[in-house]
Formats: structure tokens, C-alpha cells, sequence
């Protein structure tokens, strides 16, 4: 079925439903398609092996403190 034949079919629908129910019908605009989510860069290894120092001296801070 090609799109031109799927609108034929869905007016006759359309037609129909008006003449036989007297009801009327409302069409809705197209969903837009959902924006894609910012890019997020991954943390590299430098990057993880700072934040691991980063912690342990902050443990160590912790621990000279009376």
C-alpha cells in the first residue's frame, strides 16, 4: 500500500465515520522527533587516576584532623 493509497483509505474512513455517526473528526500534526541528548565526554584514565588522588588526599586531610 503506498502512501497515496493509505490517504485515499483514511479519507473514505473519514467520510464514513462523518456520515454514519455525525461525528466530527480531528487530526493531529506529527509528533516532532525528540532532540538528542548533549554529547557527554568519558572521563579518560588521566582523568580518573586525578579524581582516585584527588580522593585519597582528601581521606588523608580527614584523618589528620583531631
Amino acid at each position: 500500500m503506498t502512501k497515496d493509497e493509505l490517504r485515499a483509505e483514511l479519507e473514505r474512513q473519514e467520510q464514513r465515520y462523518k456520515e454514519v455517526y455525525g461525528g466530527a473528526v480531528t487530526t493531529y500534526a506529527a509528533q516532532p522527533e525528540p532532540e538528542r541528548k548533549p554529547w557527554r565526554k568519558r572521563a579518560t584514565v588521566q582523568d580518573q587516576a586525578f579524581t582516585q588522588e584527588l580522593q585519597k588526599m582528601e581521606k588523608e586531610l580527614k584523618a589528620e584532623e583531631p
